[in-house]
């Protein structure tokens, strides 16, 4: 039996980074496709259709997050952008166009190898559409709408509930201050609205994570958004 997992597209201009991502990839079961510009990896995508896309933003003939987009009008295919722009602006401009992931240049193998099967297993599992959520101690039953931690039943408001599911059927991805917002204020939600998701957030914790301040079950991503425990 073959131990190759999955195809993945690496889009990286820089030779020597490339060669690390393969490397490691390799090392990984992992079969690669390179491409150094995004007019390539627009060719390779049509033409190989990979499992997931490794995309730098800093490339030669365009910016990565163009790429994004694009991708984004017609495919869910799995990107995960491999930066050396650290800004939490970059951050939330590239989670925002649909990236899955963001990992910050340089990185380690083990951390690349642990976000690009974190980010697979949601599309194996079917997390999105299970009637489930469970992580240890805590689980939600969504249609019945009930959480429990610890075997007993958590009581949580209307706003704090929706703000909790919708964390749970995006398990282990990053999602920004705006989207959860936008999906829980609507279109229309504005700075306020920040404030009172983290007075929402901070109730939400005290309630479900054995200790608030370190929390296991819903992460912060510092200064872009939320993650909840896979």
């Amino acid at each position: 039996m073959s131990n190759i997992k999955s195809s993945i597209l690496i889009v990286e201009d820089e030779s020597y980074i490339m060669k690390v991502l393969e490397t490691a990839l390799a090392a990984g079961g992992y079969r690669t496709i390179s491409a150094v510009t995004g007019a390539q990896a627009r060719s390779a995508i049509s033409s190989y259709m990979p499992d997931m896309v490794l995309l730098d933003l800093g490339l030669p003939d365009m910016d990565g997050v163009k790429l994004l987009k694009e991708l984004r009008q017609w495919s869910a295919m799995h990107v995960i952008v491999v930066s050396a722009r650290s800004t939490e602006r970059d951050k939330i401009l590239a989670l925002d166009n649909g990236a899955d992931d963001y990992i910050t240049k340089p990185f380690s193998a083990p951390e690349l190898l642990a976000r690009i099967r974190a980010v697979l297993r949601r599309n194996s599992s079917g997390s999105a559409n299970d009637d489930t959520y469970c992580v240890g101690d805590f689980n939600i039953d969504f249609n019945k709408r009930i959480v429990n931690v610890n075997n007993e039943t958590i009581r949580l408001t209307q706003v704090e509930y929706r703000i909790v599911e919708l964390l749970a059927r995006n398990p282990g991805k990053v999602l920004t201050y705006d989207y959860i917002m936008s999906n829980i204020w609507g279109p229309y939600a504005d700075s306020e609205n920040n404030r009172i998701l983290r007075v929402n957030m901070s109730h939400i914790r005290k309630k479900l994570e054995p200790d608030s301040m370190k929390p296991r079950y819903i992460l912060t991503e510092i200064g872009v958004g939320y993650r909840m425990a896979e």
